[in-house]
This record gives structure tokens, C-alpha cells and sequence, in this order.
């Protein structure tokens, strides 16, 4: 069992965690024809989409209430009733999700009861997602579990339908790999949220004011019919447990579907669930697989790594590192979650990016988002680019290192940066 540590400081010196009101307007931009509005003032939407803008290099429609300070002290309720009635009339969205901020939360806005009390021709799914609760993995998680309460309906199950509750960790590409992997065992896959055709950096003409891919309104009405329940990330488990009581369906929790064992765990699913046996592809990726383990664990075995991840991304990294035979030397969360005491490590430090800077001297490579980069050229050691934001490379968004033939392209990224790295006896 790992030790959680928490720095007794007030301050985060460089930051690593990123705000829950971003996690939500993520997940909403999953769902066709929807459109995120941040409760708050302009400031906290601006910076969002600055974030979301840079990491994938799209348009991303995302909408304000635009607070100033006498709505702050006096209420919000005309802001929220105007906005949602302008962007009705202006970019004419199929669902609008509105996500609270620290502004609004923290004066107790009302923002459910305020809703109930207007009747609007689309649905307008609540988040609470304050930025004093938690990270960005937090925010998401509540717009999924606000989608759940609101949208899928029950009716008679489908034994060929899965219901995907995908983790905030998954790029587009990593959704699609998922997708596919699903549809190979002649299955239905309906993904909530769905990145992988909303946010895959597909050529839309013109400028859209609302998101152009995702799981549509009737998609996700019918999920409530899956026989099936694949839930990717521990921070989704409660959503999984709202699933279960609403619908009486079981669902089953992957951390994570990198490495050789997480994917034959997934493929097992599949075909219990399916009747069907592996596909000749992917048991050829499997050999693939086992090849590059066995290629590159002699860069890899004794090497020293220090993450800062999100925490549902470093608990999926931190495991399969450590049965790579690598040693996990500093391990940085920017929130605490329990499950990661299970982390092959001795200590889990729940902090930013100068806890990273502190404890890394010694280790062989750094994975953690592109602001670790100066940490990683202070150091003179190489960076593996993973997490949210990515700004200084192109493609990321796409990446995938999920599945047999994404486990097989992480090793060798992972190798190649230390093939890369000047050797110093």
C-alpha cells in the first residue's frame, strides 16, 4: 500500500491540477449538437477555452453567463434565463450543458431550483462542478453522472448493445480504438461521452457553434436499454452505481485498458458477452504485443520514472510501468482519491508540478502534460508527453495508447525517448 502524502502548504507553486468546470464542459462537448455554458463570470469560460483551443486545435464552442459583480452579489437567475434564451435563438443547440464555477457555488446559486422553474423545447443538463471541488477528472465525472440522471431511458434490453461510460483520461483516438475493439465482436457500442467523433480534428465546413460529433440525444436515450456496462476509469465509479440502481443492470469497471493483462481482461468481457471468439486481428495484435514487451523491457526494466498525472491516468500508468519491471520514483496527483494507496509505490504526493520538480532528480524519464517540459529540460531528462494540455506537439488528441496495438506504440514511444537521452555512467 502506497502512502497518500499531502504538502502542508496554501499555495500551488506551479500548478498541475486543472479546474473542475473544464472536466465538465468536456464531457458535455462528447454529446452531437450540444453546447457547454460555465455559470460564472467571463474570465473562467476565457480560460477554458483558451485550454481546450491550444490542446486540440479546434473551434470549441463554449458559451458564458458572463457574472460581473452586481449579478454575483445579487443573483445569477436573469444571467442564466438570458443566456439560455440567446443561445437558443442564435446557435440553435440540440442540448445545452450548464456547469457552475467557484463564483457561482461559492454565493449558493440555486441553479436547479432556477432551472425547474423554465420551460425550455431542449434539455439543459446541470453540472455542479466548483473549482474548490476537486480536478478536472471531478468536474467530469458529475456532468456524466447529470447526463445519466437526465437522458437514458429504460425500456427492454438490448443483448447486443454496450453502454460505455468512458474516463476522462481516453483521447479521441483512444475512444475510437475502444469503439472498435467493441464493434469487432459484433457488438453496439454507445459511449458516454464520445470524443472520439466530436474532438478527432475532423474538417467541418464553415465555423459550427455547437459541437459537430458525439453520441447523439437518441443514442443516448436508447443507452438505458444496453445489457451491457463497460465503465473505463476508477472516477466513474459512482456513476456506475447510479447506472445499477436506475436501470438494475451490472456493470463492470476497468481502471484502465492499457497493458497486456487490462486487455485481455476487456477481450474476455467482450466475449462472454457476444459469444464470439477473438478476431484474427487483434489476436495477431496480441502477438505484436508480447513481442514489443519482450523488445523493449531491456530499456525499460530497473529504469526510474516520475509521473504527474491525473489520478485515473496514474493509477492505469502507474501499474503497468511497475510490471514492465520499472521503478515508480515520484508519483504526483493533483487531487486525492483513495484507490491510489494501491499504486506500486511507496508514496503518492498529492500536489503540483514543483512536488514533480522536488522528487524527480534521479529518475530516468518523466511522464506528465506539456507543462512539465522546463522541469524535464531543467533536468536533462526526457518527457513523455501524456494528459491535458499537450500544446507543444501536434497529434496528441489522436494518440492512442490503449488496446494491444496501442499498449505496443506506448513501449516503444517510451523506449525511443531513452534510446534518445545521452547516456551519463
Amino acid at each position: 500500500m502506497a502512502r497518500i502524502q499531502v504538502p502542508e502548504r496554501a499555495v500551488a507553486i506551479n500548478p498541475l491540477k486543472l479546474s473542475p468546470p473544464l472536466g465538465a464542459a468536456l464531457a458535455f462537448l462528447g454529446i452531437k449538437g450540444a453546447l457547454p455554458l460555465l455559470h460564472g463570470s467571463q474570465g473562467c469560460t476565457a480560460f477554458a477555452k483558451v485550454m481546450l483551443v491550444r490542446h486540440f486545435r479546434e473551434a470549441i464552442p463554449l458559451a458564458t453567463t458572463a457574472l460581473t459583480e452586481v449579478s454575483t452579489i445579487l443573483g445569477g437567475e436573469d444571467n442564466i434565463r438570458q443566456s439560455l434564451e440567446t443561445l437558443l435563438a442564435k446557435a440553435q443547440p440540440q442540448l445545452i450543458g450548464l456547469c457552475s464555477t467557484a463564483l457561482a457555488e461559492t454565493r449558493g446559486e440555486d441553479i436547479a431550483g432556477i432551472l425547474r422553474q423554465l420551460h425550455l423545447p431542449i434539455p439543459v443538463i446541470y453540472a455542479c462542478a466548483p473549482d474548490f471541488g476537486g480536478s478536472l477528472s471531478d468536474g467530469y465525472s458529475q456532468a456524466v453522472e447529470a447526463i445519466i440522471r437526465e437522458l437514458p431511458q429504460p425500456g427492454p434490453l438490448l443483448a447486443d448493445q454496450v453502454t460505455v461510460l468512458a474516463g476522462p483520461d481516453l483521447t479521441p483516438g483512444e475512444v475510437a480504438d475502444v469503439k472498435a475493439l467493441i464493434q469487432a465482436f459484433g457488438l453496439t457500442p454507445i459511449v458516454i461521452p464520445d470524443l472520439s467523433t466530436s474532438l478527432d480534428g475532423h474538417w467541418a465546413n464553415g465555423y459550427h457553434s455547437v459541437t459537430t460529433g458525439g453520441t447523439s440525444l437518441a443514442e443516448l436515450r436508447a443507452a438505458g436499454r444496453s445489457a451491457h456496462v463497460l465503465v473505463i476509469g476508477q472516477s466513474l465509479r459512482r456513476a456506475a452505481e447510479q447506472w445499477r440502481e436506475r436501470f438494475q443492470v451490472p456493470y463492470t469497471l476497468v481502471p484502465g485498458v492499457t497493458g497486456l493483462a487490462a486487455s485481455d481482461d476487456l477481450v474476455r468481457c467482450l466475449m462472454a458477452w457476444s459469444g464470439q471468439s477473438v478476431p484474427a486481428l487483434y489476436r495477431q495484435q496480441r502477438r505484436q504485443l508480447l513481442d514489443a514487451m519482450l523488445d523493449t523491457h531491456f530499456y525499460l526494466g530497473g529504469k526510474r520514472v516520475a509521473l504527474a498525472l491525473e489520478p485515473n491516468q496514474l493509477f492505469v500508468m502507474g501499474h503497468f510501468l511497475a510490471s514492465m519491471g520499472m521503478e515508480i520514483q515520484a508519483a504526483v496527483s493533483p487531487t486525492r482519491a483513495d484507490w491510489l494507496a494501491n499504486l506500486p509505490c511507496e508514496t503518492v504526493i498529492v500536489g503540483d508540478l514543483s512536488d514533480l520538480q522536488q522528487h524527480a532528480p534521479g529518475a530516468d524519464v518523466l511522464i506528465s502534460n506539456c507543462r512539465a517540459a522546463p522541469i524535464a529540460q531543467a533536468l536533462g531528462l526526457p518527457l513523455l508527453r501524456m494528459g491535458l494540455p499537450i500544446w507543444d506537439r501536434l497529434g496528441y488528441h489522436l494518440r492512442s495508447y490503449v488496446g494491444y496495438r496501442g499498449t505496443a506504440q506506448l513501449l516503444f514511444d517510451l523506449s525511443n525517448l531513452l534510446l534518445e537521452t545521452p547516456h551519463h555512467p
